[in-house]
């Protein structure tokens, strides 16, 4: 489904279906996504927005869940909140999940949000996310040569530190991402998917800024309220365009 603003009549004007139904797997297209994309020193970082209302999401979820695991990639997914309204809200969404897709939307150029919808490390779409096209382009992406700066946790597990590097004057954000690894099942009880029990992965818990990085080493502290059991994604992520620069996952 694609979104062109937040206001209620845009959303109800498109809301009959979803960007994509459901997609059969072949043989050929699953081969594409189980080639190994560990090519580059640094991860592709895969970022899936989502929504439990979205008929076609539940399909997006499980293809992007195929590269949970895989070296070289880092899986994030952003339940977003602009499918509530339908009737089901969306048990895993946040009003900045939704933020951050409209952040990619106006740095991409792109006409309007979609779910579910595929950013590779900040700078590239992929959406409908199906198997043929998603393990291209994930490959495509590990392929990239690029330089991206040395991104090391401390054994304390309490900071992060960032080497060295080249960036644009605006510089660029240091996120962490904490995101619950492993699958979490919801039961959707009305729209769309009612029926249906929807599997995510990766899901994101939190976006916190820590620091800004001007292309010199520095140290940053990490969050101290992270769950047992969460982990954190720590991107360094270009200002002036959202590309993501380097990442790492303690």
């Amino acid at each position: 489904m694609i979104f062109r603003g937040w206001s209620r009549l845009a959303i109800a004007g498109a809301v009959g279906a979803c960007l994509f139904g459901a997609v059969g797997t072949s043989a050929q297209s699953v081969r594409r996504v189980d080639r190994p994309v560990a090519m580059r020193s640094d991860p592709v970082v895969v970022e899936l927005f989502t929504a439990q209302g979205c008929g076609g999401c539940p399909e997006a979820n499980q293809r992007v869940e195929t590269l949970v695991g895989r070296p070289g990639v880092i899986v994030l997914t952003y339940p977003v909140d602009y499918w509530d309204y339908t009737g089901w809200a969306d048990t895993l969404a946040r009003p900045e999940f939704s933020a951050r897709q409209q952040e990619y939307r106006q740095a991409l150029r792109l006409r309007a949000v979609a779910t579910p919808q595929v950013i590779l490390d900040g700078h590239r779409t992929v959406a409908p996310p199906d198997e043929d096209t998603l393990g291209l382009a994930v490959n495509e992406e590990a392929a990239r040569s690029r330089s991206a700066p040395d991104i090391e946790f401390r054994e304390t597990g309490d900071r992060v530190g960032i080497g060295s590097g080249r960036v644009a004057a605006d510089g660029a954000e240091v996120l962490a991402v904490v995101f619950r690894p492993g699958p979490v099942l919801v039961r959707v009880e009305s729209g769309d998917n009612r029926g249906r029990v929807v599997r995510h992965t990766n899901v994101v818990q939190s976006i916190q800024p820590i620091g800004e990085w001007t292309g010199r080493p520095i140290l940053l502290s990490l969050p101290t309220d992270i769950e047992a059991g969460d982990r954190v994604a720590v991107l360094v992520q270009s200002r002036d365009d959202r590309q993501i620069l380097g990442a790492a996952v303690r």
